[in-house]
């Protein structure tokens, strides 16, 4: 199996750095150019089948790297975005670094296994679980064995998901949030699995 996990595309509250995490925010025309972009750089993968989180962003993502492909795409809540609860909408950080003004989203991009559950929300543990649980669904199916699949996802459930390779939560950023549109290519053989790219992003 070859997993092509992929960040969405750059939306109107990524460039205001506000938390949107379940909120269905669509992507920025840099969003959607990035996403052409990137589905054009790999026209020459033939995806079997695609995953997609349910929030606009990642679906309109799948869509265009997907471009005219006659793809089955499937929408799967355990790969969304961390819902934010009475957070979301927040100024997350104030420019390109990994900072906050604000104390919890300190926490979320400087201990993130710290970051306190919010009202109505979710904390990584929570995405860490739905997460894996995709994982072990997906990389265990016979059916999917020889298969190349796209996976559109989020910042923060794409990280959560990769910690099936990294085994290291206490590092859960690894030293960023994946770029926007950025990929992440994995092979699974044999129940193994290994990067054969890390957050590469065709721009």
């Amino acid at each position: 199996m070859l997993l092509y996990i992929v960040r969405h595309g750059m939306t109107p509250w990524n460039h205001l750095h506000k938390a949107q995490g379940s909120a269905d925010i669509p992507l920025a025309q840099e969003g959607i150019d990035l996403a052409k972009k990137t589905g054009e750089a790999l026209l020459d993968v033939k995806f079997d089948i695609c995953f997609t989180s349910p929030l606009l962003r990642a679906r309109q993502t799948a869509r265009l790297v997907l471009g005219g492909r006659d793809v089955s795409t499937i929408a799967d809540a355990r790969i969304q975005e961390i819902n934010f609860g009475v957070l979301e909408g927040h100024i997350m950080r104030t420019g390109n670094t990994m900072e906050s003004d604000c104390k919890e989203f300190d926490l979320f991009f400087r201990d993130p296994l710290k970051f306190p559950r919010p009202e109505k929300g979710e904390n990584i543990q929570d995405v860490l679980e739905r997460t894996r649980a995709f994982w072990m669904e997906k990389t265990t199916d016979p059916s999917l064995a020889d298969k190349t699949v796209l996976v559109s996802s989020h910042g923060c459930a794409v990280r959560a998901l990769l910690q099936n390779l990294y085994q290291d939560p206490e590092n859960f950023w690894h030293g960023c949030v994946p770029p926007n549109c950025s990929i992440n290519l994995v092979e699974v053989q044999d129940g193994k699995a290994r990067f054969l790219e890390e957050d590469k992003v065709y721009a």
